[in-house]
């Protein structure tokens, strides 16, 4: 009796807490690296595609914008990288919307908007970019670049800084103050020669004269074609260059543009350009993609690959700042 009154505990003990404990395991082992934690910050979100807000952890909402803003294919400690300088950017957006609200997203801490704040897309977004398989890996991956640096941000002289970052810079990064006329010391140019690596080092796109006039408010298609072509040409002509060999300002017809302004209305991909002219069209050929300040994404990667960790990546895209938790 007393025989099968033991057997009878060892079953009850089995069914009651080794199962148990074993399911649990098992659902651990099938979770997502990331887990939402209850303590975590919550994130006011724009998203500019459906025009709703949504309320999102933070380190949820960083993980949408390390799949939005760099490929999944990357390395890993370049993921790691955007992951931190991702969410830098974002507490420094929450702590300006607590003291002065954006107009373009008034009742949000941050948008999903790239031309305003930072791309962000939601995970069925990857599913269709990638396909369930690639992207059921890839959304692996960005999860535990951003749980590997969880809390992690950058400051500088104990304030959180404004990470900018850009695709590539075409060999060399720009400092703030001659893209954007305001000094921070820690977005200053630093060489990136990984960038030579990027697919879209060089770029091109062609305009008719028309088309030229109409968007810039000038009349090039009145003038002969050597008055377009540099050297000699003055039609368009170059004015000011800012220290890295960019375009700063340049004047085409009777008018003077920034060269971040012409960028814009000329879909070009960054203010480092020449032009050649072939009967009524221009062509502009574009060095590097992107603002060309802060961190230059496939600088990132390429330094990864040579074996950098985030943190090497980092502290040389923005020189002086300091990694810390919060």
């Amino acid at each position: 009796m007393r025989r099968y009154l033991g057997l009878w505990l060892a079953a009850l003990l089995v069914a009651v807490v080794v199962l148990p404990a074993l399911i649990v395991k098992g659902a651990r082992i099938w979770r997502s690296p990331v887990e939402v934690r209850t303590e975590e910050r919550m994130v006011r979100l724009y998203d500019h595609v459906r025009g709703e807000i949504r309320v999102l952890p933070l380190e949820e909402y960083v993980a949408g914008v390390v799949a939005g803003e760099m490929p999944a294919e990357f390395e890993p400690e370049a993921l790691k990288a955007q992951a931190v300088a991702a969410r830098t950017y974002t507490l420094k957006k929450m702590e300006e919307a607590r003291e002065k609200s954006d107009e373009k997203h008034p009742n949000a801490d941050v948008c999903s908007d790239p031309t305003h704040c930072q791309a962000w897309i939601p995970q069925d977004a990857l599913r269709q970019r990638y396909g369930w398989w690639r992207a059921s890996r890839y959304q692996k991956k960005i999860r535990e670049a951003v749980e590997a640096t969880r809390n992690l941000v950058l400051t500088y002289q104990g304030q959180l800084i404004v990470p900018v970052y850009h695709s590539n810079s075409g060999g060399r990064t720009e400092s703030a103050e001659a893209v954007w006329g305001y000094d921070l010391p820690y977005l200053r140019s630093v060489p990136s020669p990984w960038d030579r690596e990027a697919p879209r080092f060089r770029n091109t796109v062609t305009w008719s004269l028309a088309e030229i006039d109409q968007k810039l408010g000038v009349n090039l298609s009145a003038l002969p074609a050597a008055a377009l072509t540099p050297p000699k040409g003055q039609a368009i002509k170059v004015e000011e260059y800012t220290p890295t060999g960019r375009i700063k300002t340049i004047k085409i017809g009777d008018k003077t543009f920034k060269a971040t302004d012409l960028r814009r209305l000329l879909n070009l991909t960054s203010t480092d350009f020449t032009w050649r002219v072939e009967g009524d069209r221009i062509t502009f050929i574009s060095v590097g993609n992107g603002h060309g300040v802060g961190m230059s994404q496939y600088g990132a990667n390429g330094m990864a690959k040579e074996g950098r960790n985030f943190m090497d990546i980092l502290y040389h895209y923005y020189p002086g700042v300091k990694l810390e938790k919060i």
